[in-house]
Formats: structure tokens, C-alpha cells, sequence
């Protein structure tokens, strides 16, 4: 499953630098471990996208109610690649390419 989330520009460039390999959300989609995240660089102030993205897999999933508050979940997650000119299909991942995409 390919889930497509919001985040914020400080929150994004941690994340396409390496710096930030976990996610902490709301677990109202059912996130599971194998699970896809695309986050998408979201500028609240101004109500658009900026239209850089990042692909990453769910690694590892915290859950648990005595660590987390109910209803959340803490996800790790590692870098995906698509390869140049293959439709993202999980044949079409390649870790030696740049994890994000769509700069300007």
C-alpha cells in the first residue's frame, strides 16, 4: 500500500537528507510494516505543495498505548528509489539513485 501524506518543509528536508528516518502519525489508515509512504512537501502558510516528494518503506511500526498515545503510531522507515523511466511498481525500486525527487 502506497499512502500519500503531507509534510512540512523542516520535517521533509531531515527526512530527504537522512536525518529523519521515522514518522509519527495518526493511525487512522491502517499503516502496516512493507507499507509505502510518499511525503509530500506541504507549506501550510501558504495551502500548497511544493511539489517535492520523498518515497520511503515502513520498516517497523511502534503502536503500543504505553508508548504511544492512543490511536498513533510510530513508524521507521528507510529510503526507496524508483528507477529512471520504470512505472513504481516494486520491481522498479533502486537503492543507488537520490531518494528524493522533483526538485526545482
Amino acid at each position: 500500500m502506497i499512502h500519500a501524506l503531507k509534510i512540512l518543509p523542516t520535517y521533509f528536508e531531515a527526512v530527504a537528507n537522512g536525518k529523519k528516518t521515522f514518522e509519527a502519525r495518526r493511525n487512522d489508515r491502517g499503516f502496516r510494516v512493507g507499507d509505502y509512504l510518499a511525503l509530500n512537501e506541504w507549506k501550510a502558510d501558504a495551502g500548497e505543495y511544493t511539489g517535492r516528494c520523498c518515497l520511503v518503506r515502513v520498516t517497523d511500526i511502534l503502536a503500543d498505548e504505553e508508548y504511544c498515545k492512543p490511536g498513533f503510531a510510530i513508524m521507521a522507515f528507510e529510503p526507496c528509489i524508483i528507477a529512471s523511466g520504470t512505472i513504481p511498481f516494486f520491481a522498479g525500486f533502486r537503492r543507488d539513485a537520490p531518494p528524493v525527487y522533483g526538485e526545482t
